[in-house]
């Protein structure tokens, strides 16, 4: 059987990966639209998390068997239909995530100094689409809103001292910029309270002992809330527990040497999360073209635990912050008309990754299930809905006598439409360079942001 997966992320391998090892007849085509792959693993993950891209090499692995194929810069549902991709596989697995950010919808959001936390991280981490962000970063106060994992990373990359950066593959451009950063003070802002944050206590505690930069907790925002978490979930117990501790700590209360202690308390730069307040208007410079600051709801909840809801209370509150990023969640839009989506979810309407009413159709990854989670829960997902297009296989609801042509097919489509895929072998050739030019510099490797230069690179 010839399976299409559509998407280069761990999504799409997760599945592809799946799909090989249980079934040693399936071949199967991973398509992207971008010219390299790996999806946010390569364009999300932190530079200086490169521990949790060492999945790559699996990814890798799977590329490399001789039943499975990538063709990168082909957009589905640009240059070749998910109709034409259905004609073609005898399966189609749509694994293209999230490639857009939810926004606040609030006054001031377009004024310049505003960016989504998704198009930073790009910016950073060296995505084409954002490759020209040149964010401004000549104020003293940052103002993030949203209390998740993404949010601590935008926060520990602007706080964070540059030798730390120098080490990783953040690109030259972005360091440069860093480099020049006024940015001082970070604020996390969010709309409930600390019993709802979504971060998690590893993304914390490295936050907490981030070297020349203060934690700066109000106690008063946990009073009472060693009660409350008497029977929570060791996770958010565990998570809880150390915002008390450090919300408690006076600088010189850590068990550390007096000159860690001195460091700590004249640290240059400070971070701190504001709870229960909830934007309402980016405020604009008398001139009317860039942010001056956040004003803000004050809120309170309703219900407790996960499910509680902020109110807001009629209090407003105004932040002055020259930068504010919104880092609220990412979103999924539909890649083609023929597949049905839930634009209220942001997601492919399916069960158990088969799209609904459409047979041989499936998902998998944050377009399956929305945009949360980290790499092993879309692992776990994907190989949900690889299970699903083997039982289909063996119990027969997908037609395998009935020949499929696969990426031949594909290819004259292509070719007619004056699109060249580029493989495997010439992603190698980008990988190899981008290495040789990051050990050049003392860095894993220095990303190429320029799809036109990769395209060169390979010969194009």
């Amino acid at each position: 059987p010839r399976v299409c997966v559509v998407g280069s992320g761990p999504a799409g391998f997760y599945t592809a990966q799946h799909i090989l090892k249980h079934h040693g007849g399936a071949r199967v085509d991973i398509y992207e639209k971008l010219p390299v792959p790996f999806g946010l693993v390569r364009f999300g993950v932190a530079p200086d998390h490169p521990e949790v891209k060492n999945v790559i090499n699996a990814f890798t692995q799977t590329a490399r068997s001789e039943r499975c194929a990538y063709y990168g810069n082909v957009t589905v549902g640009k240059d070749v239909t998910v109709a034409e991709l259905r004609q073609a596989y005898h399966a189609v697995v749509l694994s293209y995530g999230a490639e857009d950010n939810r926004v606040l919808g609030i006054p001031g959001e377009n004024l310049s100094g505003v960016y989504s936390a998704r198009a930073f991280v790009g910016w950073y981490n060296g995505l084409p689409e954002n490759r020209d962000l040149k964010p401004d970063l000549s104020c003293e106060t940052a103002l993030i809103l949203g209390h998740g994992n993404v949010a601590l990373d935008v926060a520990r990359i602007l706080l964070s001292p540059l030798h730390l950066l120098r080490k990783t593959d953040i690109t030259d451009s972005s360091l440069a910029a860093l480099a020049c950063s006024k940015v001082k003070r970070v604020w996390l802002v969010g709309r409930r309270g600390p019993l709802q944050v979504a971060f998690t206590i590893k993304e914390l505690r490295e936050m907490i002992n981030l070297p020349g930069a203060r934690p700066v907790l109000n106690p008063a925002d946990f009073t009472g809330l060693e009660n409350a978490i008497k029977d929570a979930p060791r996770p958010r117990k565990r998570l809880t527990e150390l915002m008390i501790k450090t919300a408690l700590e006076k600088p010189g209360e850590k068990m550390m040497g007096v000159q860690a202690v001195a460091a700590q308390a004249a640290a240059p730069r400070e971070w701190g999360l504001k709870f229960q307040r909830s934007p309402q208007e980016v405020l604009p410079t008398t001139d009317g073209r860039r942010a001056r600051g956040v004003r803000m709801a004050l809120t309170r909840l309703e219900g407790s635990g996960d499910s509680a809801k902020a109110v807001p209370t009629g209090d407003v509150e105004e932040l002055e912050c020259g930068l504010v990023l919104s880092s609220i969640g990412y979103r999924s839009w539909p890649l083609d008309p023929a597949v049905p989506f839930d634009t209220q979810r942001g997601v492919i309407p399916n069960s158990s990754g088969r799209v609904e009413g459409v047979p041989g159709l499936y998902c998998s990854g944050w377009v399956k299930r929305g945009p949360t989670g980290v790499i092993i829960t879309t692992m776990n997902d994907s190989f949900d809905t690889a299970q699903s297009v083997l039982e289909d296989l063996q119990v027969g609801v997908l037609d395998v006598s009935a020949s499929r042509e696969g990426f031949g097919a594909v290819e004259s489509i292509l070719g007619s439409r004056g699109v060249r895929p580029v493989s495997f072998s010439d992603w190698e050739k980008i990988d190899a360079a981008e290495v040789a030019r990051g050990k050049a510099a003392g860095k894993p490797r220095e990303k190429i942001v320029d799809p036109q230069e990769m395209l060169q690179l390979i010969g194009r």
